[in-house]
């Protein structure tokens, strides 16, 4: 993607499917639900769906032009480039699965398909991806054509809280940096359990908050307020609560870690202004002001909606409060567990 092509196809698709002149009140809308606005977290529970929704109505030509095809942060080893980490990350996960040619295959929450498209060329599997996002789901049917996985890979518009799938689907499941944005986390792992065959694996990575993170300190909950408005974010749970969600749900649990921990090069490195970097220039300090300046002048000359530039600046607060968080180590968006629905049924 050139930088000219890649600016018009942000200005474009800034609010997905809902007309350009209604962008503007779907990002004050969006505001509104969360804390760093004077919102609430039952209200942003209560209507999750509407919330996470706008979000990547709003945010998903951004993530695309920033970030690429595949929206999640990865463990990355020192000479490795944040491209080859995440592809690795999800390599990682289908290994971790034990998947197998043909297998049939859940990916919960996938947006455009990234890893959707990965996981399945490395593991020869048919892969199905649940997203309840219309926008995401068009765009990655799109990019499956392109990539020619459109025989073997699908979407399926649905809450992942109340899935359109029978008892005992699918031969493995797995989720990246998505189950987070759900608003109960046993309802979104029971679901999951629900259509899992007997005796087969879910993983996941996690966005949650580490034992590190204090609720009694206002920086820690300005931090974390920055994270759930800058990422459509209900509450970030702490890693001890989806462990315990995972069990209450019925799931086996074979090994769980904050993968963070061991990541030779900081997870936030590249959203770190205090570095600089060419490995992802767009998502660099200097990368967002030559993004943010860009946004303006589309939105000013009337290539962008209005409100476009408003989007720009709570991912960039976001960025900020991923990398607040990263730092004093009260967040991370790699807790990873592998869990088992056992074979015998008495739930």
């Amino acid at each position: 993607m050139s930088k000219v092509g890649g600016a018009f196809d942000l200005a474009s698709g800034v609010g997905g499917k809902m007309e350009k002149r209604d962008v503007l009140s779907a990002v004050e809308k969006y505001e509104k639900y969360h804390g760093y606005y004077g919102g609430d977290e039952e209200e942003r529970k209560a209507n999750y769906t509407d919330m996470v929704n706008k979000y990547y109505d709003l945010v998903t030509s951004f993530y695309e032009y920033g970030w690429g095809e595949s929206f999640h942060f990865a463990q990355r080893w020192k000479g490795e480039s944040l491209r080859e980490s995440i592809k690795r990350h999800e390599h990682f996960l289908s290994l971790q699965l034990g998947l197998t040619p043909g297998q049939k295959v859940l990916d919960v929450g996938c947006g455009i398909g990234g890893p959707l498209r990965e996981i399945s060329r490395f593991s020869l599997t048919s892969v199905t991806g649940v997203n309840n996002n219309e926008y995401q789901i068009s765009r990655g049917k799109e990019l499956n054509r392109i990539a020619g996985v459109d025989k073997i890979c699908d979407f399926v518009k649905a809450d992942f809280m109340k899935m359109p799938f029978p008892d005992n689907t699918f031969d493995a499941a797995y989720a990246l940096d998505a189950t987070c944005h759900a608003p109960d986390a046993y309802g979104c792992y029971k679901e999951i359990y629900r259509v899992l065959k007997p005796g087969q694996c879910f993983a996941a990575y996690e966005w949650c908050m580490t034992d590190s993170f204090d609720p009694n300190n206002q920086e820690h909950q300005k931090i974390k307020a920055e994270i759930e408005v800058g990422n459509g974010l209900p509450e970030i749970r702490l890693t001890r609560k989806c462990l315990e969600a995972l069990k209450q749900a019925g799931f086996e649990v074979i090994w769980e870690k904050d993968l963070a921990e061991d990541s030779q090069v900081p997870w936030y490195f590249d959203m770190d202004t205090s570095r600089f970097t060419l490995s992802n220039f767009r998502i660099t300090a200097a990368g967002r002001f030559i993004t943010r300046n860009m946004v303006k002048a589309m939105e000013f000359v009337g290539l962008a909606p209005k409100g476009s530039l408003r989007v720009q600046i709570f991912l960039e607060q976001a960025a900020d409060g991923l990398t607040k968080a990263g730092k004093r180590e009260i967040f991370t968006p790699m807790y990873f567990f592998l869990v088992r629905k056992p074979l015998s049924n008495n739930q």
